[in-house]
């Protein structure tokens, strides 16, 4: 199952729309953040975690953002709660977390060189003065790892992010991720720099490139045995509402959603029943599939990436040319693992497919050969083929490790494994 997250911010600045990390579409109350999430839980079942993510940092003003949590949480007291933040005002605020039950929080740390910091911040503004160069970057430095300590030391569990931006810290990001892990946190995720120059950002405007998904993938194998890796962040929208990757959150804009919202809990708890049946479900297939593969592969075998079309629930179940996104899977003799989502512009619009977008398509699937999809028409998986990919719908709705797992046992000459379907 993908994961489920609401992400909120109760008192930002309004800006345009963009799907990206560090925008939201408009200024919320602590009121009007509590009513839009119960709002959000009577149409979206699956929700299951609240964080305040930003833009800004959600510890600095630390009253607004409690007071968020704990509207919340008098209506919905099952709600997982998440914090992200870049640590400078944090270690103030520590002892607060855990009184208010605080799950997990998100912790961005994206150097601890402060030599490396220069080079991404240019400023902080710490204890009433903005400070600048190598003091600033020392600073922020030291409450980070003062932050990721005292989190470690109350048995809050703690994802560090890192922003990967070629040139400046892509190379220090292994000394990160080794440190992050000396220190406690369950999982490092290792996001690609968005730089396009459209979203005015100072590395865009400066014409800072990102990493493409081959230098991402590099820097994520080469950080094997240090802290774990996160692999399916989508870097969405500090407001967004829904699924990973299918951001709804223009469906409940606060013109949009009633001055009165009486909470139902019925749907919520009828989906969490579902969610695990379906979960043993494809677990238990898994498990099977992994097995016959490993007892029938050689151990020198080697890998496959193949690239899954999926609106989540683990099953192949989308259109090819519905898809903005792909899931990215390796198999080998060891089994089948995530690796990462590979984004693009969705191929069919309006019912028709785009001769241009596809060519995006194509580029965006660069050094993999198997696509699993629900469906695709004729003409696209013609190009696909010409371009040295193939495309294949016979898996269509079954789990994903089942149908990677018996394309890999083909590819090798073996019988494919049954995928079940529920």
């Amino acid at each position: 199952m993908r994961s489920r997250i609401l992400g909120i911010v109760a008192y930002t600045k309004p800006i345009g729309w963009a799907c990206r990390p560090g925008v939201v579409s408009e200024r919320l109350t602590p009121e009007q953040a509590a009513r839009k999430v119960i709002a959000v839980a009577n149409e979206i079942p699956q929700l299951s975690v609240l964080g305040i993510a930003g833009p800004g940092d959600s510890a600095y003003d630390w009253k607004k953002t409690r007071e968020t949590f704990a509207r919340v949480v008098e209506t919905l007291p099952d709600i997982k709660l998440c914090l992200s933040t870049n640590g400078l005002a944090l270690p103030d605020h520590v002892d607060d977390l855990l009184e208010m039950n605080i799950d997990h929080v998100t912790l961005t740390i994206n150097m601890i060189d402060p030599a490396v910091g220069t080079k991404i911040y240019p400023w902080i503004y710490y204890q009433h003065k903005r400070r600048t160069g190598l003091e600033a970057s020392q600073i922020l430095h030291e409450r980070q790892m003062l932050s990721l300590d005292l989190l470690h030391e109350r048995g809050i569990l703690v994802k560090v992010n890192s922003v990967m931006i070629p040139g400046i810290n892509d190379k220090h990001l292994l000394q990160v991720n080794k440190e992050v892990k000396k220190r406690g946190a369950f999982l490092h995720n290792i996001m690609p720099l968005i730089s396009a120059p459209e979203h005015g950002t100072v590395f865009g405007l400066e014409g800072q490139r990102g990493p493409n998904a081959a230098e991402l993938k590099e820097l994520q194998d080469a950080c094997a045995g240090g802290a774990n890796l996160m692999k399916h962040c989508r870097q969405c929208r500090a407001d967004a509402v829904g699924l990973l990757g299918e951001d709804r959150g223009q469906e409940f804009t606060m013109d949009l959603v009633p001055d009165e919202v009486t909470y139902d809990p019925s749907r919520r708890e009828t989906y969490r029943d579902w969610v695990a049946k379906e979960r043993g479900d494809r677990r238990a297939a898994a498990e099977v599939a992994k097995a016959e593969t490993e007892t029938a592969v050689a151990n020198d075998a080697g890998a496959m990436l193949v690239a899954v079309a999926t609106r989540g629930g683990g099953r192949i179940n989308q259109h090819f040319g519905h898809a903005t996104e792909f899931q990215i899977f390796e198999v080998d003799a060891a089994g089948v693992r995530f690796v990462t989502h590979r984004r693009c512009d969705n191929y069919c619009v309006g019912g028709y497919g785009e001769d241009d977008k596809l060519e995006l398509v194509i580029k965006t699937l660069e050094g993999i050969d198997t696509i699993l999809c629900a469906k695709i028409g004729d003409c696209p998986r013609e190009d696909l083929a010409a371009a040295g990919i193939e495309a294949v719908q016979d898996y269509a709705y079954e789990y994903i490790e089942t149908a990677v797992s018996a394309v890999y046992r083909a590819r090798m000459g073996l019988p494919a494994v049954e995928a079940e379907t529920a």
